[in-house]
């Protein structure tokens, strides 16, 4: 759990969390606490520790109260000088605290609410190296000074002023480097940041290791952090600016292993870049676009997803401003059995928490309309450091009890009873808020009082205890596997994007959020103000100090319509029906009946796709004179059709390896060619601006399509429709039945003519024929219905050519490679780009299974990329020029290549 990774370094009773919220702990001091009574002096040791605005002493003897005097509340603090009476025994130094409160912290060594005793006090304490007594005076005094000021801007200028003068006469001592070898590459000041508090130091970092150094020794004299051991780094908005750094050493936890705010971005930035340049063939930077598509292929999980995007927006563990948020999925939490085949057991993730009950709703949008700007529907935010700790107040307590200066909060107002919090978010007039990770996690301690916490007494007389589960629940445990089932459920598979939308996406602001019932304070969000615009410091600190308070909205991740999960084999459970759209008719599940042949097929393929790095050349054949353009083979396998810029289509004998027949259609290079369904006809294209159609049992030109006023670049086929790509700025749809025993096509029937911005380089149609996609030379990739013609999406997505464009089997995503060295995967749902991959060299033209890229490359060899992680798996020698051609069997295991270099190339998987 977040809160106890950091605890475990330290098995001190003291904790940075019985500091004032942005307090600083600077140096302790072994030392007496003094007393006297009826003439007898008691001493009681322990550290006393100098604090920004406090001072602390923390008794050896756990049975002794830690002691907490605000510099604010002294009224005089002063150096007692050493007594030297020949008669008594001497009389060290010793500091002399007149104050009108002490603060009992931990009495009995038990976590519980503070008492504090008012009234005048005379405190008194002797350090054991007594000698300092006099400059720690001199060091309380200025603290005291600073605290007493009136203006509350002030008071944090000279703390920090006191502060930035440590560091500055301190720096890293590099005895603590773990080899004599390391080199520092650089070392500067910055603050640890934890859950609440911040730990000042200095921060260095070697060609082996990263070192934090805090500057009070505490919890250790030095943290060290491996740079071969860190697999992600995060730059993090900090008190909204961009100063912070998080380092993980693990792929999949919520918690980091170093939270670090630097004072200088441009400190931040050097570091980061200096890891990541370390690190660069180690992990790879992820972004929100490739973890989108492994969650919708299913490589991620619900949970997994939803921590990676909070990761991304500045949501950390250590900054309960920006703790992680997941949302209620469950509306159920009073049934014996918990239903998830029943719509109803689920919250509607399409509407915010305020939206869920439209009573209350409508009460919202009544005060939102008479309210004047800035106008807001939620006067308090869905995440908040105070909701934070309502949830895992039973194992932080000592966070509560920091934030809340001391004190737990009401009896029945405390995290009681899960149904009972459900139902005050949807009837609460103030409460909106979502859930935290650990509702989905593996840790129930969070619902569990295992630390016996007097946390009050409610109203009935009861006890506040453990947490009262919904009666679906066995016990926590079982709470927990039960909703993170919820969590990974068909239903909220199919709707957490519409959630996304809300929290993460492109109902976050602006006029869909308006629409959506979404819009919260303007200071809740990402550059809703400037605080270094506000001059007036205590205006500036009142404004900072409202917003980290307040909540923070997520940094903005998409700014168009997150697409849907991909749940094939399931039975769609919607609360109402869906709009019908091509692209909702794509589930694998509507297109056609199981079969085991299919599942067998299917089988085949993902086979062949795990070892294509084991794709091995059968033999090679030049046999044409130019670049191979195009290539097509037989049903049976049996012969093998090949196009080329030298104006030719080869027909080549597989069985007799070798070519049996070339054809020339015109002067004029040959663009594509394919096979026709029948087996018997093989069709060209041309730069002529013809396609040809040529009989195979006849061996002659059959007929001849003049079809656009330019070039033609490639062509599709799909129940007697051709589709026909061009450089004229047109894809053309032609009918073109077949008439007569001789299969001649006499008529060409120009079914529509789908006009683009530049020319079209290239074509391809989904695998039911419902879609197809186009390519042009200005960049844009297009997807159509081939039912009503109608443009589905354009985006914009290359800077150059476009050489290659292809569906994935599902027809979920489009492939497309061009002139930029880019392979981009759009959504074709939402038309949003959901992995860039440069790749180190041009692709020119490739074949995928949605996950995995076999393609061909300028330099001639074939590259297997891995979508996922965005890294090459394997480089395979082919041509000696830019590969321009590849066709894959059905089966996945036969691939041939044409290059350049004028051969054709026959690959076989070896097993």
């Amino acid at each position: 759990m977040a809160f106890l990774k950091t605890q475990e370094r330290t098995k001190e009773r003291f904790s940075l969390l019985l500091l004032d919220l942005e307090e600083y702990y600077f140096e302790h001091h072994t030392a007496y606490h003094v007393t006297t009574s009826s003439k007898k002096e008691r001493k009681v040791r322990g550290s006393f520790k100098v604090c920004s605005r406090s001072v602390i002493f923390d008794p050896e003897d756990l049975a002794e109260p830690i002691l907490k005097i605000p510099l604010r509340d002294c009224k005089k603090i002063e150096f007692v000088s050493r007594e030297n009476n020949p008669f008594n025994e001497p009389r060290p130094s010793a500091i002399s605290i007149s104050c009108l409160q002490v603060i009992y912290i931990k009495e009995g060594n038990v976590i519980a609410p503070y008492r504090n005793e008012r009234g005048a006090k005379k405190v008194t304490f002797q350090l054991e190296g007594w000698s300092k007594t006099e400059d720690v005076v001199q060091t309380l005094l200025q603290l005291h000074r600073a605290s007493c000021l009136d203006k509350l801007g002030d008071q944090t200028a000279m703390i920090a002023a006191n502060l930035q003068s440590r560091l500055a006469r301190s720096s890293f001592d590099k005895n603590c480097f773990q080899s004599v070898a390391e080199k520092p590459h650089m070392e500067c000041a910055v603050e640890m940041v934890m859950p609440l508090v911040s730990n000042p130091g200095h921060v260095c970092i070697t060609d082996e290791s990263l070192y934090f150094q805090p500057l009070n020794g505490y919890p250790e004299q030095v943290i060290p952090i491996k740079l071969h051991s860190v697999r992600r780094i995060y730059k993090r908005r900090h008190g909204l600016r961009p100063l912070g750094l998080e380092v993980f050493c693990t792929e999949n936890d919520f918690c980091s292993d170093i939270y670090l705010k630097f004072y200088k971005t441009a400190d931040r930035d050097e570091i980061y870049y200096y890891i990541a340049t370390f690190l660069e063939n180690h992990v790879t930077e992820h972004t929100a676009e490739s973890y989108m598509l492994q969650w919708q292929r299913g490589h991620l999980s619900n949970y997994q997803y939803l921590l990676h995007l909070n990761n991304l927006a500045d949501r950390s563990c250590n900054d309960l401003s920006q703790y992680p948020v997941f949302p209620w999925v469950v509306d159920d939490y009073t049934s014996v059995r918990l239903d998830l085949s029943n719509a109803a057991t689920f919250r509607d993730l399409s509407k915010p928490v305020g939206a869920l009950n439209k009573e209350r709703l409508d009460q919202l949008l009544a005060r939102y309309r008479g309210m004047p700007e800035p106008r807001f529907m939620y006067g308090s935010h869905y995440s908040s450091p105070g909701y934070v700790l309502f949830y895992l107040v039973r194992v932080a307590p000592e966070h509560m009890l920091c934030l809340q200066t001391g004190r737990y909060d009401h009896a029945d107002r405390m995290f009681n009873n899960i149904g009972d919090t459900w139902k005050n978010c949807l009837e609460g007039a103030t409460d909106f808020k979502e859930l935290i990770p650990e509702f989905y996690g593996n840790d129930c301690g969070f619902l569990e009082n295992k630390l016996r916490l007097g946390l009050g007494r409610k109203q009935n007389g009861s006890l506040v205890g453990d947490v009262v589960l919904p009666p679906w629940a066995s016990d926590t445990r079982d709470f927990l596997q039960k909703h993170r089932t919820a969590l990974e459920s068909q239903y909220v598979s199919e709707h957490l994007h519409e959630w996304i939308d809300l929290v993460f996406g492109f109902r976050q602001r602006g006029s869909e959020a308006l629409a959506a019932h979404n819009v919260f304070h303007p200071l809740t969000y990402e550059g809703g103000i400037d605080c270094d615009s506000i001059e007036d410091p205590d205006q500036r600190i009142a404004m900072l100090t409202q917003i980290l308070e307040f909540g923070q909205t997520p940094t903005q991740l998409f700014t168009i319509p997150h697409p849907q999960r991909i749940t094939p084999r399931f039975q769609n459970i919607t609360r109402s029906p869906s709009s019908n759209s091509p692209v909702s008719d794509l589930s694998p599940a509507s297109q056609s009946e199981d079969s085991s042949f299919e599942d067998l097929t299917e089988e085949s393929r993902k086979l062949a796709w795990a070892n294509m790095g084991n794709l091995t050349p059968i033999s090679s054949h030049k046999i044409h004179k130019e670049a191979v353009t195009g290539i097509a083979v037989s049903l049976d396998g049996a012969a093998i059709f090949s196009t080329s810029q030298d104006t030719t289509l080869k027909m080549f004998s597989k069985e007799l390896k070798d070519f049996q027949r070339s054809m020339s259609f015109s002067n004029m290079a040959l663009s594509s060619c394919l096979m026709l369904a029948d087996g018997k006809t093989a069709v060209c294209s041309s730069w002529d601006n013809n396609v040809y159609f040529y009989s195979v049992p006849f061996g002659r030109r059959q007929d001849t399509l003049m079809g656009h006023d330019d070039a033609i670049s490639q062509m599709c086929w799909f129940d007697d429709r051709l589709y026909t790509a061009s450089w004229d700025s047109t894809v053309k749809v032609w009918q073109c039945a077949a008439e007569g025993s001789n299969h001649k096509r006499s008529q060409f029937q120009l079914l529509a003519e789908l006009e683009h911005d530049a020319g079209v380089n290239t074509i391809g149609l989904n695998p039911a024929g419902t879609l197809l996609v186009s390519g042009c030379k200005d960049g844009a990739v297009t997807i159509w219905d081939t039912s009503s013609y109608g443009t589905l999406q354009q985006v914009h997505c290359h800077t150059g050519t476009i050489h290659h464009v292809a569906f994935s089997p599902d027809s979920r995503h489009v492939l497309s490679v061009g002139a930029d060295s880019c392979m981009k995967v759009t959504d074709v749902q939402t038309g949003m780009v959901i992995s860039t991959v440069k790749a180190v060299e041009e692709q020119r033209c490739f074949c995928w299974d949605g996950n995995s890229v076999l393609c061909g490359g300028r330099s001639g060899d074939l590259l297997l990329w891995d979508l996922l992680s965005n890294t090459v798996t394997q480089r395979i020698p082919a041509h000696s020029g830019a590969v321009t051609a590849m066709w894959m069997s059905e089966l996945c295991s036969t691939v041939i290549t044409g290059g350049e270099d004028r051969q054709i190339i026959f690959w076989k998987l070896q097993s």
